[in-house]
């Protein structure tokens, strides 16, 4: 080997020696690098304020589940009112409008809010519109409303100097949390008026017993008073009598709340209608009125009339071919057949005593698509507009002097709206005065 060829190998060696020390120098230096910058982050992560969702967790994500969550209906706003964030439930409850809050109530618990800082919890009324076309109890709403500060808005112009200032209004950002507490004060005034009405309507009859019988001790020697006296006693133990009834019925529909689902079947309405109408035969006969039973527009027949027979009205097993349901004429609901038949019985007699004698009331059933109506048509006194939205409530009557008279308790109506809204269904009221009523129960076909 020449002398020359000898060096040109170790020059080759020392240069694939220093080559792999390059090598290694670099890899080395890479992974303590590598190594250096997790340490940093680690670092930098352990000093960042952890949110309340922990690390891990997306926050943007996270928030937008938690608002979805909440059970109350939620606005995000700056302090002028300007709202970031409706929730779907906030929308329903009328205190915004384009992007603003149009609540003074809440515009003015959030001025204190930005002026303090302190959370302000507080109950407003709002006024939500009345759904078109029917009878609502009330279209106030009471909402539970809490306002409290959340962050400050990046970005947003901040001056604590000569400068401009804005602090607390368009740069922070508010929390307005809102919960319809309606149906709850609506149950609490309910629950006060039925002990008041019901402690008054058990007064009024059993005084008047107990002064009645005082009145007879005192004419015993007057057969013609004893007789007149007695017949008053009568006539307002009736009257508790019917009360009480009423009170049983009112308690037991809302007991079966509870059970609805299990105690619903198949009912079949012609059916059911029918024999409701029969229950109030007598009282119809003893006003000379008319019963009158439909399917569809297609007349049944009259199933009660003045005096021994209805105009028209079949004699005999006749009649009752002709009331009889067939299985073209069955329309069916779930619902609790005993309850179903009290409310349809409920309209039919009050129908009855608002009628004048010699009139008729006409009973219908009507299939329209999937649902099935029962209409109640009298001729009687009919009902003011403005008192059209309160007939429904518990004791309340138009005119508390004539359904005295009458024998009316102020429930019958109560007890219908609750079990025809138990089986799903809805009920309204058209009239006039002088002109008549139509009840109208719509219940889903089963």
């Amino acid at each position: 080997m020449t002398y020359t060829a000898l060096t040109g190998m170790i020059i080759v060696a020392i240069v694939l020696v220093a080559v792999i020390a390059v090598r290694m120098a670099y890899r080395s230096g890479k992974h303590m690098g590598a190594t250096e910058q997790a340490r940093r982050d680690l670092d930098a992560q352990a000093k960042q304020p952890v949110s309340v969702f922990g690390r891990g967790v997306q926050t943007d994500a996270a928030s937008r589940a938690l608002l979805n969550v909440l059970r109350s209906a939620i606005i995000l706003t700056d302090g002028l009112g300007n709202t970031r964030y409706i929730s779907i439930d906030a929308e329903r409850l009328n205190v915004v409008e384009d992007g603003h809050i149009t609540s003074s109530e809440i515009r003015d618990m959030l001025t204190q809010v930005v002026s303090d800082g302190k959370i302000r919890d507080r109950e407003v009324t709002v006024t939500v519109p009345a759904p078109s076309g029917r009878i609502t109890e009330q279209t106030e709403r009471y909402l539970q409303v809490r306002v409290g500060h959340l962050a400050a808005i990046r970005g947003g112009l901040r001056s604590d100097g000569d400068g401009i200032s804005d602090k607390g209004g368009a740069n922070e950002l508010y929390a307005v949390l809102i919960e319809d507490v309606s149906d709850r004060r609506h149950f609490e005034r309910m629950r006060r008026d039925f002990v008041t009405n019901v402690s008054h309507e058990l007064k009024t009859p059993a005084g008047a017993i107990s002064l009645l019988a005082e009145t007879i001790s005192d004419a015993a020697d007057d057969p013609s008073a004893v007789k007149y006296f007695s017949g008053r006693i009568s006539k307002e133990s009736e009257r508790l009598t019917e009360l009480v009834k009423k009170l049983i019925e009112l308690q037991k529909v809302q007991d079966d709340d509870v059970a609805a689902s299990q105690k619903s079947e198949p009912v079949c309405v012609p059916e059911i209608v029918r024999e409701a109408i029969s229950e109030n035969e007598v009282q119809a006969s003893a006003k000379h009125i008319e019963m009158r039973m439909f399917f569809g527009d297609d007349p049944v027949g009259e199933v009660a009339g003045a005096g021994d027979s209805a105009v028209g009205k079949p004699d005999g097993d006749e009649s009752k071919r002709s009331l009889a349901v067939t299985d073209a004429d069955a329309i069916v609901v779930r619902a609790d057949a005993e309850n179903l038949k009290t409310a349809v019985k409920n309209l039919v007699e009050n129908a009855i005593h608002y009628s004048p004698e010699g009139t008729h009331v006409g009973v219908s059933v009507k299939r329209t698509n999937d649902h099935v109506q029962i209409r109640v048509v009298d001729q009687g006194i009919g009902i003011p507009a403005e008192a059209q939205s309160r007939i429904f409530e518990r004791f309340y009557r138009v005119d508390p002097a004539r359904s005295r008279a009458t024998g009316g308790t102020g429930l019958g109506l109560s007890i219908t709206k609750h079990i025809v809204q138990e089986a799903g269904g809805t009920i309204s009221v058209w009239s006039r005065p002088n002109e008549g009523s139509t009840f109208t129960i719509e219940l889903p076909c089963a």
